[in-house]
């Protein structure tokens, strides 16, 4: 459970008690009792089992794949995926590989539609950039039509693990993940992820080849 899903609880738990004495309503009473459930709910963060195999890009989140689309950069042809995170999904967002973190960079925006396209152009957005060793992963956390609030546990320099929490995206939201043209895709767009469990991509032998293969966990 991320801690803010007990704060916003507790004070609707409060607003519910002061409802109460003031009006002895149960039924006006019980609406900041529910709305409190669903925050609880909202900020659950079960753990996940990280695959464990040499070159893998794991989901940064929970959520649909809605595009899957390669793009120019300043570095080359990219292959960037975006998620499109409901209300309805586990907002946690965790790092897609181990390495060092290079850039953590916000930027402010609109709260656009997450949805739509031109949103990772306008919106509200956190970008980070990882070096994996030998290549580097670039993921952007943007807020969407509800989401007031991207929070960003990194700062540059910072050493992550695959899958390891980082971060979450409050309500519906976005998240693009930036994979070096060489990455095998293993989803497609309409492919629902998980967050630090489903495999992205996977990256050919020649660049991971000085990796350590790591023991998968549960975290």
């Amino acid at each position: 459970m991320v801690r803010d899903g007990f704060f916003y609880a507790l004070g609707l738990g409060a607003v519910s008690y002061v409802l109460y004495l003031v009006t002895h309503s149960h039924v006006l009473a019980a609406v900041p009792l529910v709305l409190a459930a669903f925050f609880l709910w909202f900020f659950r963060d079960p753990p996940r089992t990280i695959p464990n195999g040499p070159g893998q890009i794991v989901s940064p989140a929970d959520g649909m794949v809605t595009e899957a689309e390669w793009i120019e950069t300043t570095s080359g042809s990219r292959l960037r995926l975006s998620i499109f995170l409901s209300v309805f999904d586990v907002h946690v967002n965790r790092s897609p590989v181990s390495g060092t973190v290079k850039v953590v960079e916000f930027r402010e925006g609109k709260f656009m539609n997450a949805i739509k396209p031109e949103s990772v152009l306008n919106n509200e957005q956190t970008l980070i950039v990882i070096d994996a060793g030998g290549y580097e992963i670039g993921m952007k956390q943007i807020a969407g039509l509800l989401a007031r609030r991207i929070v960003c546990n990194l700062k540059p320099s910072d050493r992550v693990e695959r899958g390891q929490r980082i971060g979450l995206i409050k309500f519906g939201s976005r998240v693009d993940v930036l994979l070096p043209a060489e990455a095998n895709l293993k989803v497609k767009t309409g492919s629902r992820v998980r967050g630090g469990a489903t495999v992205l991509a996977e990256l050919p032998e020649s660049m991971t080849s000085h990796q350590v293969t790591a023991t998968a966990v549960v975290a």
